[in-house]
């Protein structure tokens, strides 16, 4: 008898189960029914209004144009960051990441409903037009950017090699806007700057993140360790870097870490969480860093920052960061063009997203502008007795050249603005390319004392 109850108990879990399991289903049913007629609800009411364009719109239109601007209209209501690309445009989107492509040579985004510059890259027609990052485009040949998208942007900037641009522009500080004449030419974009400063001290700039950047540092970095026998300290200068490829940021951020998380990225599901670690071979994991970041450092070069500041490899230093931690998933569809769709967003190593919070640097330093300092410093300059010809040399004036060279190389914090101050306001005449360096940008100059510093403590 015991037996039986047991079976007959199993029995009667087994058809309430049933039951529930019925009633689940039915109701998850009626659900997906519900969504499934409101969903075709919409797509009938689209359908419609395609139809009625079609047949009684006072001019014959194109379809393939009024399903394109339909998809535009349906992604501007996302973010700004997802996109829908033509054809033409996503070719062009595909040949950017390979370091070379014709243009401009800017980063644009959407703030607050304008165009703005993230920043130019360097060495291109646009950088050497003067644009500056945060311009505000506001015309384009004449033609207003209000209300457009990124790719309606950059399809506006489009245009053959060697043909003029106008971009009207609004730049902080300036009552009135200015145009900006670019001529468009072959963007091929150096990704790795390298400058010996001398005593085994590397300063290298990342100005993008495309296919060859982790391979070129580590090129870099090797002939750099070659000629001195290691590395001693490496600037790693990531300011007005408008970001590019995850996978080079993440191996770039490799390449100074043993272990550790580098980044993680989570989308709609929050238990999906995607983490990438270091692989333990980072071939520079001993080398002091300090990474310079300002407002325009943004998406893979705030991994980079993140990866560095939260594992204790390095110190970041400048200005607070642009704040782009979302993550884009390309699709290439049937007709050739393309979906860029936001589908995740960034977490540094300990858990802070990076979208619109940027990485905090752990050292505030503002950048000085060289010309206007200089200008400034001469307008404002007294005669004093050394100005004078012919004036008795003092103790100071009398000292060796080497002994002056290597009171100026000193990265003591006493005396490091003054000393600065001065070269910024002299003519280069024969400076080494350190000193020219150091001469043009105070940031980094500040910065090579804090590595110099952090050296010290090792």
């Amino acid at each position: 008898m015991r037996h039986f109850f047991v079976f007959k108990n199993i029995r009667y879990f087994a058809i309430i189960t049933l039951l529930t399991t019925f009633i689940y289903f039915f109701d998850i049913g009626i659900g997906i029914k519900s969504f499934a007629e409101e969903r075709y609800g919409d797509l009938q009411n689209f359908s419609k209004v395609l139809n009625l364009v079609q047949q009684y719109y006072v001019e014959e239109v194109d379809t393939k144009k009024l399903i394109y601007g339909a998809i535009k209209g349906m992604l501007r209501e996302l973010d700004p960051h997802t996109n829908f690309l033509p054809p033409d445009v996503y070719k062009d989107f595909e040949s950017e990441t390979s370091g070379e492509f014709g243009g401009l040579g800017i980063e644009i985004s959407i703030q607050n409903g304008v165009l703005t510059i993230i920043s130019p890259i360097e060495d291109t027609p646009a950088w050497e037009a003067g644009i500056k990052p945060g311009d505000k485009v506001i015309g384009v040949d004449g033609v207003t950017t209000k209300n457009l998208s990124l790719i309606e942007a950059s399809q506006l900037m489009r245009g053959k090699k060697g043909d003029k641009i106008v971009l009207k522009i609004i730049r902080e500080n300036e009552e009135e806007p200015r145009d900006i004449t670019i001529v468009r030419g072959n963007v091929k974009i150096k990704s790795v700057k390298y400058t010996d400063i001398e005593n085994g001290y590397a300063y290298i700039k990342i100005t993008s993140f495309i296919e060859n950047t982790a391979r070129d540092l580590e090129k870099v970095l090797s002939a750099h360790s070659k000629k001195y026998g290691k590395v001693e300290g490496l600037l790693l200068d990531l300011r007005r870097n408008p970001g590019g490829l995850l996978d080079q940021a993440v191996k770039v951020s490799d390449m100074f870490l043993k272990d550790g998380v580098i980044v993680s990225t989570i989308g709609r599901n929050v238990k999906e969480k995607e983490v990438q670690s270091a692989t333990k071979h980072g071939s520079f994991a001993d080398v002091p860093i300090v990474i310079l970041v300002n407002e325009y450092t943004a998406s893979a070069s705030e991994i980079v920052s993140g990866a560095l500041q939260d594992n204790k490899r390095a110190l970041i230093v400048g200005n607070r960061t642009f704040g782009k931690g979302s993550v884009q998933s390309v699709v290439k569809l049937g007709d050739g063009s393309g979906l860029k769709l936001t589908v995740a967003r960034y977490y540094t190593p300990s858990g802070v997203s990076i979208q619109a919070e940027g990485i905090r640097p752990d050292i505030e330093i503002d950048d000085v502008d060289t010309e206007a300092f200089s200008k400034a410093v001469i307008k404002n300059k007294a005669t004093r007795e050394r100005d004078i010809i012919g004036h008795l040399k003092g103790d100071v004036e009398k000292r060796s050249a080497k002994d002056v060279k290597e009171l100026k190389s000193l990265p003591k914090e006493t005396g490091v603005y003054a000393w600065w101050r001065d070269a910024a306001s002299k003519k280069d005449l024969a400076l080494s390319p350190k000193d020219k360096l150091f001469k043009s940008d105070y940031q980094v100059y500040q910065a090579y004392g804090y590595l110099r510093a952090s050296k010290a403590t090792h």
